[in-house]
């Protein structure tokens, strides 16, 4: 199951896509598997050196009661302190900004977020995508 974050590619000109942990309760990885959450309008912010996903949405497992879990709660990400010091530094420095593009289990069921590191686009930008992607379908279709 993939939970995907649709408006991503469409605010942001991501140029580098960089996978990392991330750490949940077991309420929230079954939550996950059932497809129950939603990146929109979720981020990236360093907090005392460490990357935190906030305002991610995991709807509350049914099955576990009161040992439920907040579902906008800020989850901690998981990386190797080269990739932490690579993306803070951008954002800090470069007006990059990083973003959660999709949440995924990888081979061994461990679940994962896909960030990108990218900038903001203008909305020339955003006109110019939506141009290329109307021409793109009617090239697929056969019309002219």
């Amino acid at each position: 199951m993939q939970i995907l974050n649709r408006k991503a590619h469409f605010n942001y000109a991501i140029e580098e896509e960089i996978e990392a942990g991330i750490v949940l309760l077991g309420s929230e990885v079954k939550s996950i598997r059932e497809g129950k959450a939603s990146l929109s309008e979720s981020y990236i912010a360093e907090s005392q050196g460490e990357l935190y996903l906030i305002n991610s949405n995991i709807s509350e497992y049914k099955g576990a009661n009161k040992f439920n879990h907040e579902p906008k709660r800020k989850r901690k990400l998981l990386l190797h302190k080269k990739q932490l010091d690579k993306i803070s530094g951008r954002m800090q420095t470069q007006g990059y900004s990083a973003v959660p593009i999709k949440i995924f289990f990888n081979k061994k069921n461990y679940a994962k977020v896909l960030l990108g590191l990218g900038r903001g686009k203008k909305l020339y930008d955003k006109r110019e995508s939506i141009k290329q992607r109307d021409e793109n379908r009617r090239n697929q279709r056969g019309e002219d």
